[in-house]
């Protein structure tokens, strides 16, 4: 397959289009993450659809500070991974042809969701990001658009759009990819030293503990459903010396499903001991938030959760989460 490169939005439009067209949205620098989401898009498109890869690095998504200049730019080599990974184009298109006669004085509000955990510490980031998502389904016109839930929130909001202003494309969530060790990949890891790099693991693992802190949780409930607290089970269980796990399972079922206060600490653990570290873990936030409005969950929750991390490690800032899943039998997402 030949990947075809084009700049401009009549180029892309000019194309004659078969069976459905799927989008993957990057600033760029791709790496295997985004090669898992052009795949999944070339799956979703089937061999008579289109799937188009837009590399754009978007000054309204940068705050003061922040890394714009010194955010990588390989189109080369971008092309060649969108290529490998089954792209039919790769539309990358310059600033002045995304925002002719400069930045929009008209723009998309994230509204209050934008403002909590990313939206906090990046004031206006998710009102710059949302702009140019608009934009670019509206330049690219898919029937389909591919995002990765490592930017879960970024995720909701792009939905959250979507639905309300009535996009008509359909949005799809990709797994996170993650590098051997358990870092998500991100074009960002490329800035972190090797000390770094040891002390960045924290965010995954900190995730892992509280996954598997909300597994056994989940298990103790389950199990405790599965008991009747009745006297003669309880002679019944002593009897096979079973008597100490059905208390426990039945001292698990009175407290909130899943605990998702035990989830936090045994997360925040994790991080606190990775603060200490030579270089050290500086955190910005540790979440444990609903998806459909980023605002953190009661131990009474029952439903899909997102815990959520952002941290930075020397002058890199990072981010990480996992879906987990409380009140049921399942454990994690």
């Amino acid at each position: 397959m030949t990947t075809t490169l084009l700049s401009t939005a009549d180029e892309l439009h000019a194309r004659v289009r078969h069976g459905r067209r799927a989008v993957v949205m990057t600033m760029g620098a791709l790496h295997e993450g985004h090669a898992t989401l052009i795949r999944a898009a070339r799956g979703i498109a089937g061999p008579d659809g289109e799937v188009v890869v837009t590399v754009f690095v978007n000054p309204l998504q940068f705050g003061a500070g922040e890394d714009l200049d010194r955010y990588p730019r390989t189109l080369e080599a971008d092309l060649k991974i969108a290529e490998q990974s089954g792209a039919d184009a790769v539309f990358a298109p310059s600033a002045d042809e995304v925002y002719p006669g400069g930045q929009p004085q008209v723009r998309i509000s994230a509204g209050p969701m934008g403002e909590r955990l990313e939206g906090a510490s990046r004031p206006g980031h998710f009102d710059g990001m949302l702009t140019v998502v608009a934009k670019l389904l509206h330049l690219t016109r898919p029937d389909v658009a591919l995002y990765g839930q490592k930017d879960a929130q970024q995720l909701a909001l792009i939905r959250r759009m979507a639905r309300d202003l009535n996009f008509g494309v359909e949005i799809l969530a990709v797994p996170t990819v993650r590098e051997e060790d358990g870092l998500a990949l991100s074009s960002r890891n490329r800035y972190l030293s090797s000390d770094e790099r040891r002390t960045a693991l924290a965010l995954s693992r900190a995730l892992f503990a509280g996954r598997d802190r909300h597994a056994a949780q989940e298990a103790l409930r389950a199990r405790a459903l599965e008991v009747p607290s009745t006297h003669a089970r309880a002679e019944a269980l002593s009897a096979i010396g079973e008597s100490r796990a059905a208390a426990d399972a039945h001292a698990v079922a009175k407290v909130a499903p899943g605990a998702p206060t035990a989830v936090r600490a045994a997360a925040r653990l994790v991080l606190d001991e990775a603060g200490r570290l030579d270089p050290p873990l500086e955190l910005d936030y540790l979440a444990l938030v609903d998806p459909a409005d980023f605002t953190e969950i009661d131990d009474d929750f029952t439903g899909e959760a997102v815990l959520a991390v952002a941290a930075r490690v020397g002058t890199t800032r990072l981010i990480d989460n996992l879906p987990l899943t409380f009140g049921s039998l399942g454990a994690a997402s």
